[in-house]
C-alpha cells in the first residue's frame, strides 16, 4: 500500500496548496497527461486543481509556417510575465482579498491567463466601478488546491523560479517528469494541426536538464513518469508525490547550507549565460567593423580566431573564479566584465589595424 492510500481519499481541514512542475520534451504527452490527473483529482479526491499551460497563454508563433517563437530574450521575459501573473493569483490564495491585472501588464496575456482560471472554477468576477477584479470561487476556498504547471522546463533555472515562488509563500512544490523517446516525440509532432519544428524537438532534447534530486536537494520530491505509458501504479505513485508536497510546504527561510550552495550555482550561471551574450555580441560587432575597415581576409580569420579565443578565456574565468583576465570583485557586476573584454578585444584590434597602414 502507498502512503497515499494509506491516507484515504478525504483529508480533514485545510491544506497547504501547492504547485506542481509537468516538464518534459515538447509531444511528450505532458497536457493530455496534465487533463487526466486534473480531472482524476477532481473527481476521486475532491481536490481544486487549476492546469496552467503555458501554450495556452504564451503567445502564439507566428502564422509562417516555421512555428518559430519570439527571440530568447524576449521568450524569456514572457515566461517572467507569466510567472507574475501566478504570483497574483498565489497571493490572494495565501492572504485573501481581491486580484486584478497588475501594472505594465501584456493585456492579451493577462486575459489568456485570467481566462484559464475562470474555464476551471478558481476565480469569479467581482463588480468594481474602478477595474476588473477577481476573488476565490468558493470551491477553492474549501478544499486542497492544486496547480500543474504545463510546459517544456527543459532548464533546471526555468523549474527552479516555479520552486522560488512556492517557498517564498510556504507552498508545496513538486515536478513530474514525463520521461518519452524522442522519435515518440517526433512522431506525434508531426501529427499535430500547429507542430513545432522538429529541429527543435533534437535541440530540446540535447539541452534538457532531468530533475536530479541526488544533486539539487530543492528537487527531492520529484517523480518520472515513463510515457506514453502509465500504468496505475505509477498512477498511485504521482498522487504519493503530490500529496507529499501539499503536505510538506517549502519553508519561507530556510537557512540551509546545500540549499544556498545551489542558489549559488543558479546564479552563476545564469550571469555566465548573460555574459556570453554580451561577449559574442561584442565579438560579432567587432568584425563588422574589421570588414568595414576592408582588413585582409586572411588576417580578418586570424582576428576571429583571437577575439573567439579571449572570449572563451574570460567565460572560463568566470567558471573557475580564476580572474585571470578579470579586475572586478566577486559580486560580478557584468558590465565590469563587458569593460575588461573591450580594452583587451581593443588591444587586439589595434595589432590588426596597425597591419593595414
Amino acid at each position: 500500500m502507498t502512503a497515499a492510500e494509506a491516507r484515504g481519499t478525504d483529508r480533514e481541514g485545510p491544506c497547504t496548496p501547492g504547485l506542481c512542475v509537468l516538464c518534459g520534451l515538447p509531444a511528450a504527452g505532458k497536457s493530455t497527461f496534465a487533463r487526466a490527473l486534473a480531472r482524476q483529482l477532481r473527481q476521486e479526491r475532491g481536490w481544486a486543481v487549476g492546469v496552467l499551460s503555458y501554450d495556452d497563454v504564451l503567445p502564439e508563433a507566428p502564422q509562417d509556417g516555421t512555428g518559430a517563437r519570439p527571440p530568447p530574450s524576449q521568450w524569456k521575459t514572457l515566461r517572467q510575465e507569466l510567472l507574475k501573473y501566478l504570483e497574483c493569483f498565489l497571493i490572494v490564495v495565501t492572504n485573501g482579498g481581491q486580484m486584478s491585472a497588475p501594472a505594465n501588464i501584456a493585456e492579451a496575456m493577462w486575459e489568456d491567463f485570467i481566462t484559464c482560471l475562470k474555464d476551471q472554477d478558481l476565480v469569479i468576477p467581482v463588480v468594481s466601478e474602478a477595474q476588473s477584479c477577481y476573488v476565490l470561487a468558493k470551491t477553492v476556498i474549501s478544499r486542497p488546491l492544486l496547480l500543474v504547471l504545463d510546459d517544456n522546463f527543459y532548464y533546471q533555472s526555468m523549474r527552479y523560479e516555479v520552486y522560488q515562488l512556492a517557498r517564498k509563500y510556504s507552498l508545496g512544490f513538486c515536478q513530474l517528469y514525463l520521461d518519452c523517446p524522442l522519435e515518440t516525440c517526433l512522431q506525434r509532432n508531426c501529427q499535430r494541426p500547429r507542430a513545432v519544428p522538429n529541429e527543435t524537438i533534437h535541440l530540446m532534447g540535447k539541452k534538457i536538464e532531468k530533475p536530479n534530486p541526488g544533486k539539487n536537494a530543492w528537487e527531492h520530491n520529484s517523480f518520472t513518469i515513463q510515457s506514453p505509458a502509465c500504468s496505475m501504479e505509477a498512477s498511485l505513485e504521482v498522487t504519493d508525490v503530490l500529496l507529499t508536497a501539499l503536505e510538506n510546504p517549502v519553508k519561507h527561510i530556510e537557512d540551509n547550507v546545500e540549499q544556498k550552495e545551489t542558489d549559488r550555482i543558479i546564479c552563476s550561471a545564469n550571469i555566465l549565460h548573460k555574459v556570453d551574450q554580451a561577449l559574442r555580441r561584442t565579438v560579432s560587432q567587432t568584425m563588422k567593423e574589421a570588414k568595414d575597415e576592408q582588413i585582409l581576409p586572411n588576417n580578418l580569420k586570424l582576428l576571429a580566431e583571437d577575439l573567439n579565443k579571449l572570449k572563451a578565456g574570460f567565460l572560463e574565468d568566470l567558471r573557475q573564479g580564476n580572474k585571470k583576465h578579470l579586475c572586478f570583485p566577486q559580486t560580478t557586476d557584468i558590465s565590469d566584465v563587458i569593460s575588461s573584454f573591450c580594452n583587451e578585444k581593443d588591444n587586439i584590434m589595434q595589432k590588426y589595424f596597425s597591419k593595414q597602414h
